[in-house]
């Protein structure tokens, strides 16, 4: 059998996808059950396990695939990217409405009423999928409805089918964000989910982690002919966006946040620790 990337691909010795009969060994095959996550935004963990490390987080509106529920848990597969990993039964709901806005905005918070005074309910990411059942404006500011009766502020939410051309402009909204290892939204983020979410908003998407993404992303570059806003640079487990010819932006672990820098200096900062560059790629 074929060793699969179990990252993107769901089976264990007792249990696996029906979708890979015959290219793995299981047990029993099953196929997924269609869910979409209920939570802001929901840890996807290696095993069933809350101590257990978070590969990635999945965000509120985002379709999956279930395989398993026990003891509290969801063994899930991400519709949007094909991350495969343990989810918090909680944060898996059935699918209702089909969603109609997107949060664009890094956080928005969700309020029991129209009322920016009334205290917030929940918060929400940016990517987040909504149903929005109407508007209503009240001293000047318009609110997006939910299904659930709660309301958001209208103008963080845009049209699902709606994208935005330079994904380093959504980029350079997470400035000053935390760094999450795992983390995928605009309450903490990690350098690919950094990438990701940003390229997500501008209708591209992109695989989920660095390998992955300097394997997936557009076409490999020569630095020495030139960089340019958008362009991405590689290191070992490590990746930047170019804001122009000479400034990169990401997640990273020394500042602990999202920060802005001269790529010069990532390199002679980075190097002692982790190399040189690895790759350098133009998104199409």
């Amino acid at each position: 059998m074929t060793t699969l990337d179990h990252r993107l691909n769901a089976y264990r010795p007792d249990l696996a996808d029906e979708r890979l009969m015959g290219r793995v060994a299981a047990e029993r095959f099953v196929a997924g059950q269609p869910a979409v996550i209920a939570a802001p935004v929901a840890d996807l963990h290696s095993a069933p396990d809350a101590g257990a490390g978070i590969d990635t987080q999945l965000l509120h509106g985002e379709a999956i695939q279930v395989f398993e529920r026990e003891d509290g848990w969801a063994w899930v597969q991400a519709a949007r990217d094909g991350y495969v990993g343990y989810a918090d039964e909680a944060a898996v709901g059935r699918p209702l409405a089909a969603p109609t806005h997107v949060v664009h905005v890094p956080r928005s918070f969700v309020y029991p009423e129209p009322e920016l005074k009334a205290p917030m309910t929940t918060v929400h990411s940016m990517g987040a999928r909504l149903a929005i059942t109407g508007e209503v404006e009240k001293r000047g500011t318009r609110y997006a409805l939910l299904t659930s009766g709660e309301a958001m502020i209208a103008r963080h939410l845009r049209p699902i089918d709606q994208y935005i051309e330079d994904f380093v402009s959504v980029v350079e909204q997470f400035l000053h964000t935390p760094y999450l290892w795992g983390g995928t939204s605009g309450l903490g983020i990690d350098c690919s989910g950094l990438v990701q979410l940003p390229m997500l908003m501008a209708g591209r998407n992109v695989p989920r982690d660095t390998d992955m993404q300097a394997k997936g992303i557009g076409t490999a570059l020569d630095p020495e002919n030139g960089l340019k806003r958008g362009d991405l640079v590689f290191w070992r487990g490590h990746v930047a966006i170019m804001t122009d010819g000479e400034h990169v932006i990401h997640a990273n672990g020394h500042t602990m946040t999202v920060s802005r820098e001269p790529l010069s200096e990532a390199i002679r900062r980075i190097e002692p620790l982790y190399g040189m560059p690895t790759g350098y790629r133009r998104p199409d």
